[in-house]
C-alpha cells in the first residue's frame, strides 16, 4: 500500500499534538512537524488529489523555517512553534487531522 507509511506518520504527528511534550507545546509541534517531514519524504505528490494537495501546500506554509535563523536548542521547527498564533494552532491540528484521515483512507481503498 503507497500510502500506509504516510498513514502511520499522520496518525502519529495527530499524536503528538494531543497530549503536550514535557518540554512544553512548542515541542509538541515540532515532533508532529518531524513526523509528518517523514511521511511525505518520498510521497509523490503529484498522485495527490486537490483537498489533499491544498492541505499539504498550507501545511508545508507552517512548516517552513527558511525565515529563521537555527539557534538555541530544539531546533528551527519549535523555534518556529514558539510564534504560533491560537490560529495557527488551531489550522495545524485541522490540517494535520485531515491528512491523516486521507492517508488513512486512501491506504484502506489500496490507491
Amino acid at each position: 500500500m503507497r500510502y500506509s507509511y504516510a498513514a502511520e506518520k499522520f496518525a502519529a504527528a495527530r499524536r503528538c499534538l494531543m497530549l503536550p511534550h514535557s518540554r512544553g507545546e512548542a515541542a509538541s509541534i515540532a515532533d508532529a512537524f518531524h513526523e509528518c517531514h517523514l511521511g511525505l519524504h518520498e510521497l509523490d505528490r503529484a498522485e495527490l488529489d486537490d483537498s489533499a494537495d491544498s492541505w499539504l501546500r498550507k501545511l508545508d506554509a507552517l512548516m517552513d523555517v527558511s525565515e529563521l535563523a537555527s539557534q538555541g536548542d530544539g531546533g528551527q521547527w519549535q523555534q518556529k512553534a514558539e510564534t504560533f498564533t491560537t490560529d495557527q494552532k488551531l489550522e495545524l491540528s485541522i490540517l494535520i487531522d485531515e491528512l491523516a484521515y486521507w492517508f488513512s483512507d486512501k491506504n484502506r481503498e489500496g490507491d
